[in-house]
């Protein structure tokens, strides 16, 4: 399957030329023009992400600081300049790496095949099956049923891997917000069971034949053996 690479820069130009290089290399291309669309095509989960810092609407920084509630992926900052500061910003938002203008383009490609390379070591490295053919990876959080991805945005997952993580064991609503949200979040426990029931619908409509969390009436919730 080919792997996603989301670019999001201003600069149609910049934007066209590496739709191209990275097209030809067999990736497949998410394109966005401004931080707005950015946020939008993220949703579709990219391999990896080339973000430009400096656009009109939303500069990369926020942009970055946004997405990464689900996405896990490599993000390489493209910008005009670079100072110590500058990565130090970057890297605090959720950045990995930066790329300054103008670049070499096979640099470029070499660098985002590093990475690359890096996240599939690290992901054979965390995979975890179950029965039924759901494989949850600790690495890039995410989870598949049978081939399939689930889908599970960032807290869906962490509630996963909290429970998975600790099968047979039973927690209330209250330990599973503490877990997940930690002990200063702000929302109620409540939101656990619309959570819970977020993941259960995903399972079921990826072909889920049993229930991974079990319901325990009167006192909570937990992973099946």
């Amino acid at each position: 399957m080919a792997e996603k690479l989301l670019i999001a820069d201003d600069e149609q130009d910049i934007v066209t030329m590496l739709d191209s290089y990275f097209t030809r290399r067999g990736y497949l291309v998410l394109r966005a023009f401004s931080g707005e669309e950015a946020v939008r095509q993220a949703e579709k989960r990219p391999d990896a992400i080339l973000l430009d810092v400096n656009m009109p609407d939303m500069d990369g920084l926020e942009v970055c600081r946004r997405i990464r509630e689900y996405v896990s992926c490599p993000i390489i900052f493209l910008t005009a300049r670079v100072e110590e500061s500058d990565k130090i910003k970057g890297f605090a938002a959720g950045g990995d790496d930066y790329v300054v203008k103008p670049f070499s383009i096979d640099e470029l490609g070499a660098r985002v095949a590093a990475h690359l390379r890096r996240e599939r070591r690290h992901a054979a490295a965390a995979e975890l099956r179950f029965d039924g053919d759901l494989v949850i990876n600790y690495s890039d959080h995410t989870a598949s049923l049978a081939g399939r991805d689930l889908g599970l945005v960032r807290k869906e997952f962490e509630i996963v891997e909290f429970l998975s993580q600790n099968p047979g064991l039973v927690f209330d609503k209250e330990r599973i917000y503490e877990g997940v949200w930690g002990i200063d979040g702000e929302g109620d426990s409540a939101v656990v069971a619309e959570h819970i029931r977020r993941i259960r619908a995903k399972l079921a409509a990826a072909g889920a034949q049993r229930q991974y969390i079990e319901t325990v009436w009167g006192v909570g919730y937990k992973w099946a053996k």
